[in-house]
């Protein structure tokens, strides 16, 4: 019988997301993430092998290799890119990933040159109240109006040339991190290496505990879930269940909490696999974790771009509750520790369908149903029999 994972070590969890956000990771600038990553798995004792571009593919052995699972968060945040360098001498800049320029404005940031590292502000183009009075307040909101001015010389053009600065350096955003004695954790890139560090935990859990899990489990770790490929090619294995672990935005209208983690039922791939995500569901209930479900419109993640690449898996997503998704991201210690419990317990769980390490099934014996109940087979608008419409098609009366 499986005994009870210990509790998160929470110390840990901090430790480590608090190290992780002081790494700069925008999509496309991810190997020195990926490499502290590869550390702490490491330190774990947890396998891993990393494919070309740095996806890190681990393995918990079980104690049976299929049907196996696998469990993914990303290592890679959003950024920008330098887009144009003015005249003036300032920059103009590109998104990574989908996020609106309001958030940019105002912040510090880091230029990665090919030969150095420049230091400087996004501002918008009219940056001045007294210089521009009114008109600052009606500039729009776009990634055109707003510039990089660097804390170096650069008042033209060839200033910035003469510094090493080029088309397509990236720009990394200062995380600017609190961990405040409520709890409370405010930070840029929470999205996700706060999921990265309860996955972590939930692997540390597993390991001090010295049991195995029922199952072999992958945990994954992608550097391009931002700009929707993600897990698209992550899986050599014959993966039979996928869970993502992802951000959960607290706003009016939604249904997640900074104080739960979330199980997503739906996003902008559609609904995820029924069975799955309610037996994560029914793990929560069983394990007092404080739970909350959730729909989010404009939101994809490394569970659809699994599926969207063609593999026959069944999906679910696991996300911590964040306020300001995309901006200055705020969670707490009990969401986080919630994500982590679930983890542990999902991964120390059996499979959902042990039928589905085949991947095919020849008869409808063991095939899933979603209808629990007789009641269900009635339908509410009564239809006629199918001998009344033959009848009637025969010109019968």
């Amino acid at each position: 019988m499986t005994r009870k994972l210990p509790d998160p070590d929470l110390a840990y969890l901090q430790r480590v997301l608090l190290e992780m956000l002081a790494i700069p990771s925008p999509t496309g600038f991810t190997d020195t993430i990926v490499r502290y990553v590869a550390e702490r798995l490491d330190e774990i004792g947890v396998p891993y092998e990393l494919t070309r571009r740095g996806t890190i593919r681990a393995t918990l052995k079980g104690r049976q290799s299929s049907p196996d699972r696998a469990v993914s968060a990303h290592l890679d945040t959003i950024g920008a890119i330098v887009r144009e360098i003015k005249d003036n001498g300032r920059l103009g800049l590109a998104p990574v990933g989908c996020w609106s320029s309001r958030f940019a404005e105002g912040s510090r940031v880091s230029l990665f040159c090919d030969s150095r590292v420049l230091r400087g502000s996004v501002l918008p183009l009219l940056a001045s109240g007294h210089a521009f009075n009114t008109q600052v307040d009606s500039l729009p909101v776009s990634w055109d109006h707003v510039e990089l001015r660097l804390d170096a010389y650069s008042a033209t053009r060839a200033d910035c040339e003469s510094l090493g600065v080029s088309v397509g350096d990236f720009v990394a955003f200062d995380p600017l991190p609190e961990f405040t004695e409520s709890g409370h954790i405010s930070a840029r890139h929470l999205d996700d290496k706060a999921g990265v560090a309860a996955l972590l935990t939930a692997l540390k859990a597993i390991a001090d505990s010295g049991q195995v899990p029922p199952i072999d489990c992958h945990p994954l770790f992608t550097i391009t879930e931002e700009i929707g490929s993600g897990s698209a090619a992550a899986l050599p294995w014959d993966v039979s269940e996928f869970v993502g672990i992802d951000i959960a935005p607290v706003a009016p209208g939604q249904h997640s909490s900074e104080h739960a983690v979330t199980v997503a039922l739906q996003d902008s791939g559609g609904p995820y696999d029924y069975h799955l995500s309610r037996h994560l569901l029914r793990l929560a209930e069983s394990n007092a974790i404080p739970l909350r479900r959730d729909l989010f419109r404009y939101y994809h993640s490394d569970a659809q771009s699994a599926v969207t690449a063609g593999h026959d898996i069944r999906t679910a997503l696991l996300a911590f509750g964040c306020d300001a998704t995309h901006g200055y991201e705020r969670t707490h210690l009990d969401s986080l520790e919630a994500l982590a419990r679930l983890l542990g317990a999902y991964l120390m769980s059996p499979p959902v369908f042990a039928s589905d390490a085949t991947g095919r099934q020849q008869t409808l014996e063991p095939f899933s149903h979603q209808l629990e109940h007789e009641t269900q087979m009635e339908s509410e608008t009564r239809v006629p029999t199918v001998e009344s419409l033959v009848g009637k098609s025969d010109g019968n009366p």
